[in-house]
């Protein structure tokens, strides 16, 4: 019995040890509650920081045109024609043989069954070179069969149509840049030199030829030509990428970027109205409210307001750097 009242006490003691602190938890994690919720002021939201690629506004040239296509052709031709008709006895030139007038092109023989005449020799009414040679030895020929094509001295041709709907824009003189899959990456150079006085009813379109330098003979009749036939040219334009076109809610305008004069040291980015020009090959002129060297951004915009903190990933050299350096 002794020993039973000496464990008692010692129980009611370590019961009564782990209610105080449990008490004393309680009453910690109501005050660190009050705390939280009462007396510590909430975080300020972290402020976004966006990527961007910017370019530089240029100031230089800008080209509009319109994209054409058309076929190399002599400047001048003339068909050759015998005298007298009869069978081809002989040749005398091929395909690209240069002739000079009155050269022989070919014989033919007009005897009959029975009767014999003098050969007659055709000749070239022309001098240039034989673009097409439709006759062969022992082919019959009257006088309206042409025997051959010259191409006379006046150099080469390209012959294109224009739909209708830009016949505004053609005129004389008009210079053109051309270029040709037999020589990638090279310009060749030209001027309109004729233009129809009618449209053909058929196909609503108008034939314009243009007049093309032929530098160390490279061009060649036959070959298909892609034209570019400038109908205006502006000179000390600013100019953008056309990615850098905001258009929202029938504005338009680009975002520039700042530095941030908050001391954060960063940038932001600031909103320009502006007035679009023209749109040739993804360059854009910009009539007013840009001036050149504004650091213009290109990507990155699509979510921008005014005022957003920017990081610039990659600036882009301005379109007047990679002209020059290609």
């Amino acid at each position: 019995m002794r020993g039973t009242y000496l464990v008692r006490p010692g129980l009611m003691a370590l019961a009564l040890l782990i209610g105080t602190v449990f008490s004393s938890c309680e009453r910690i994690q109501s005050i660190g509650e009050r705390l939280a919720g009462k007396e510590l002021p909430p975080e300020a939201p972290p402020i976004p920081i966006f990527a961007v690629n910017t370019t530089g506004a240029a100031q230089g040239p800008i080209q509009d045109y319109l994209a054409l296509s058309g076929d190399i052709i002599a400047g001048s031709t003339v068909d050759t024609y015998p005298e007298a008709a009869g069978k081809i006895t002989r040749l005398y030139v091929a395909v690209g043989s240069r002739v000079a007038k009155g050269a022989p092109i070919a014989t033919v023989d007009p005897s009959r069954p029975g009767m014999r005449y003098v050969e007659s020799v055709v000749r070239a009414p022309i001098g240039g070179t034989v673009i097409s040679l439709p006759a062969q030895v022992g082919m019959t020929v009257s006088q309206q069969v042409s025997l051959a094509k010259i191409a006379g001295g006046g150099g080469l041709e390209v012959r294109l149509y224009v739909a209708e709907r830009f016949i505004s824009r053609i005129s004389l003189r008009q210079p053109c840049e051309i270029a040709l899959d037999a020589w990638p990456g090279e310009v060749f150079r030209g001027t309109v030199h004729e233009i129809a006085p009618t449209v053909d009813p058929a196909s609503r379109t108008m034939e314009v030829r243009i007049n093309v330098e032929n530098p160390e003979s490279k061009l060649k009749t036959g070959m298909f030509a892609k034209v570019r036939l400038i109908t205006e040219t502006k000179d000390n334009v600013v100019k953008i990428p056309a990615t850098a076109l905001v258009q929202r809610f029938g504005e338009s305008f680009v975002f520039v970027v700042e530095p941030d004069n908050s001391g954060s040291g960063g940038f932001v980015a600031r909103r320009r109205d502006i007035v679009p020009g023209i749109l040739v090959d993804g360059v854009l002129e910009i009539r007013e409210g840009l001036e050149p060297r504004d650091e213009v951004i290109v990507r990155g915009q699509t979510l921008l307001q005014e005022g957003a903190r920017v990081n610039i990933i990659e600036r882009i050299p301005p379109l007047d750097a990679v002209s020059s350096d290609t």
